[in-house]
């Protein structure tokens, strides 16, 4: 199981960036957010380019935006692997083509309440696809124990598929929770990770 930390609950993110730096993490998990899709804002976009020099891990970077499109090609210009768009959001197949056009790996993130039935159309073209375990745009939620019987289901639709898309989850994600995900192929945790005294000691117990 690979791991990804948000810093979206960070108070100082550069200082956290260079502290999960030296960790054993996977990527860093980068949510964007326009106070549009969702309620809350996120830092720009030039600010986030200066921040993410902080840190030489991957990114795998989240478009809560009502717009995907217009924010893609600026994301693609940074070390980034996996750019996710929602799949509530418009022009979904343009910005999966645009993804894929700067050589960066396609994710399509599904809101909790979205039926998981709408994902059909784009299980063959993503290579990621993140479920939410909560509500998408603030840190620091509980994780919404449905989540678990919806991750099965979506293997079985991934298998029917034939379709080689990693599992990510997103959302209240601790160490009581990882072990109730066995299945998932990337976890994203934001707060257990940066509230804790040690990164890597934080990581390590989701990892088990």
């Amino acid at each position: 199981m690979k791991i990804a930390v948000s810093c979206l609950n960070s108070r100082d993110i550069p200082t956290d960036l260079r502290k999960i730096s030296v960790t054993d993490v996977d990527y860093i998990h980068v949510d964007v957010m326009d106070g549009k899709f969702v309620k809350n804002k996120t830092i720009s976009f030039s600010e986030m380019k200066e921040i993410h020099r902080y840190t030489h891990k991957r990114l795998d970077v989240h478009l809560m935006v009502k717009n995907p499109i217009k924010f893609i090609h600026d994301y693609a210009t940074l070390n980034t692997e996996y750019i996710t768009v929602h799949l509530e959001t418009k022009n979904v197949y343009k910005a999966l083509e645009l993804i894929e056009e700067y050589g960066i790996k396609k994710g399509i993130s599904i809101k909790p309440n979205t039926p998981l039935d709408d994902l059909e159309p784009y299980l063959d073209c993503v290579d990621l696809i993140l479920v939410m375990s909560v509500e998408p745009g603030k840190g620091g939620q509980e994780f919404i124990p449905s989540t678990i019987e919806r991750i099965k289901e979506l293997r079985k639709k991934l298998k029917k598929h034939n379709s080689k898309a990693i599992i990510s989850v997103d959302g209240g994600i601790n160490d009581v929770v990882a072990k109730k995900l066995k299945d998932v192929d990337l976890l994203v945790s934001g707060s257990y990770v940066i509230n804790g005294d040690d990164y890597q000691e934080q990581i390590s117990k989701l990892r088990k």
